[in-house]
Parts: C-alpha cells; structure tokens; sequence
C-alpha cells in the first residue's frame, strides 16, 4: 500500500482543554481539506490531518471520527477496520463511491455540500466527547394548580444531589419562572429569551455554562421581560444540546401544546402527568393525556391527595388509561412555595426527596444508565 506521509498541524481553539482528541482527515484534495478543516472549525473541533494512513502508531485507531476524502481512498484500503470512518466526497453521479466505502469500511457516505450541517454535527459530537444522552423526564399538570411545577423542581434537585449531572428547563413562559421557586430570579445567567434565534446546533458546554447555577444544578428559565415565546427551532436547538451533556433533564410543560411544547416533547423519554385527585381535573387530565400522547409516548400520572370517598391513586390511573408513577406526597412548608425558604425537595429525608429518589432509582434502571 501506498502512503503518502504529510501532517498539518493546527492550533488548538481557546478553551478546547478537557475534550476529546478531533477527527483525522485523509486527503490530498486542497479544496475539500479547505471544506473538511471550515466544518471542523465550525464545531469547535481540531483535526488531525494526513495525506494517507498515519505513520505514527495508534493514530488511525484512536481518532474519534476519520473523515476520508474520495481521493484517498486507495491509500487506505488496507488499513485496519474500525467504526466511525465517513468518506467524503463531491460528486453525486459516481456511482463508483458505494464500493470504494465497501472497501476501506467505511460507514457512511457524505457528499459536499448537501451533507454539512451532518458532518458538523457529527464533528461536534466527538469534539464534545458525547455518550449517552440525558435521561429527559417532562412534568405536566393534568389542571392548573396541580402542582407540576414543584414536582419538576424536587425531581432537579434530588437528582443533583445523586451526583448527576442535572439541567432544569422551564418550558412554559407564563408560569413566573423555576428560578423564582428555586430562590435564584436574581443570580447571574442567560434565561431563555437569550436563545431566541438559536439555529441549528448549540454547543452543549458553552450552554450549561451559560446558565445560572442553583442548588448544584443549572436552570434554564424565563426572564421578567415581555417576551412570551422561543421559536421552535430554538427550542429543538437548545433542549438537543442540553441532552447531549448526559445525566438528568427535567423539563416544566405548560397544559397549552404549541409548537415549541411539541417540539420538547418529542425529545422527551419520560412525561410524568400531575393529577389532584378530584373527578374534575381528573376529566381535564384526560384531554392533557390525549394531547401529550400524541406525540409523547411513555406517559405516566403522578396523583396528589387528599382523595374524596371512592377514588385513589390506582383509579385515577385507571381512569386516565395510564401507568401509575405513586402518589406524590404533601410536604410541610410547601403549600406556599413562593415564600419558602429552600427549594422543593431540599430536605434529604423529606416525603418529596423520598418520592424523587424513588421515581429516578426506578427511570434510570429502566434507561439501562444505573
């Protein structure tokens, strides 16, 4: 086999430190190194760049992404197997590139310039060093007043204090904003309308950075200010690179299903619907259930007592046709939210973080990530 030695070396971004290595890219086609090495730039990734195999030992194994240019495709027939190699070519017509990426094993085929925003975020992925994805647990109120937004809450900060990494996201601008129930409507950070015209990808550190730190998680919020909506595009971009960072999100969801509340939704694995145990808002449950359903598919019912004469968890559940999660319990010092003075499930011992540590034992096993 043919190899063809040359390295290019390339500075590092600022503030790279702490990630995985960047792609390999083999090619001596100066206009799609030129392309290859603009995408890199673009996620935040810095490639390693050879005309063939690399002579240094390991480097083509251990590379996260290869990104093989057409042309040098011969060049790397033989060399050893592995997962995550793209070639990347140009033209559409030659039917030819099928058989030369059976060849080096390749595992996808990209053409330039159709498949970029792809490749960008493919590059990111490995720059950023992604696993599994956050487990994402969104909270509904089956009426208003039902107490979702607290739920949401004792769910972030029991799972914070687990060890994980946790993000909490405030998906209803109308409901006076999760950084004024957690104590934090004045701490520093971005709120949402500061992603308004996010597109795309955003970078999954640079947003949890972003965000204000509160009870050892990070928040994402409403501002006091008069906006009242995020496009839907910001929201699919914001809440994506949320996940990408692993661990928990937990996510407020208004009762209305507009279309950023669907696009949360279908990036949702678990919806927990909060339902008081009252015939009425059991019935107002029902046609929450039957939006959310829609799209979400693991819905569950979280009931609140008191329960009147013939009703109980188990039948709320069997009358909204969902699986039971329990009953959440009443906690002292939480029936006026807005004047306590710790955040729902702040007390380790407290019915509520029992509650919270019970529903994240259960969803992380069923996640398959305990």
């Amino acid at each position: 086999m043919e190899t063809v030695a040359g390295t290019v070396t390339h500075e590092p971004p600022p503030g790279a430190g702490g990630r995985q290595g960047g792609p390999l890219i083999v090619t001596e086609d100066t206009e799609l190194l030129d392309d290859l090495l603009r995408l890199c730039a673009a996620a935040g990734a810095t490639p390693e760049v050879h005309h063939g195999v690399p002579e240094r030992r390991g480097s083509w194994e251990a590379a996260p992404l290869v990104l093989v240019g057409d042309d040098a495709a011969r060049r790397v027939r033989g060399a050893v197997r592995r997962r995550g190699v793209v070639l990347v070519g140009r033209d559409q017509d030659d039917s030819g590139v099928w058989r030369r990426a059976v060849e080096i094993g390749a595992e996808h085929v990209l053409m330039l310039p159709d498949g970029e925003q792809w490749l960008v975020d493919r590059i990111a992925d490995v720059a950023e060093g992604v696993g599994r994805p956050a487990l994402t647990v969104g909270v509904i109120g089956g009426r208003g007043g039902a107490g979702a937004s607290t739920l949401a809450c004792a769910l972030a900060v029991t799972s914070a204090r687990e060890g994980l990494r946790t993000l909490l996201v405030d998906a209803d601008p109308l409901g006076g904003g999760l950084d004024v129930l957690l104590g934090g409507e004045t701490a520093e950070g971005l709120r949402w309308p500061a992603f308004a015209s996010s597109r795309g990808r955003v970078g999954g550190g640079a947003l949890e950075e972003s965000l204000p730190e509160l009870h050892a998680l990070r928040v994402l919020s409403w501002d006091r200010g008069d906006r009242i909506a995020v496009p839907p595009q910001a929201v699919r971009a914001v809440l994506a690179a949320a996940r990408r960072r692993g661990g928990t999100v937990v996510v407020d969801l208004p009762r209305r299903i507009d279309d950023g509340v669907a696009e949360v939704l279908t990036q949702l694995d678990v919806g927990v619907l909060v339902v008081p145990a009252e015939l009425r808002a059991v019935a107002a449950a029902g046609r929450v259930a039957s939006a959310v359903g829609m799209v979400l598919r693991d819905l569950r019912v979280a009931v609140r007592g008191p329960y009147p004469p013939g009703l109980d968890d188990r039948e709320v559940a069997r009358l909204l046709g969902l699986p039971l999660v329990g009953e959440v319990p009443a906690e002292p010092g939480l029936s006026r939210p807005d004047d306590a003075t710790a955040p729902p499930g702040a007390a380790p011992r407290g019915p509520l973080a029992r509650f919270c540590k019970e529903f994240w034992e259960r969803a992380l096993v069923e996640a398959g990530t305990a």
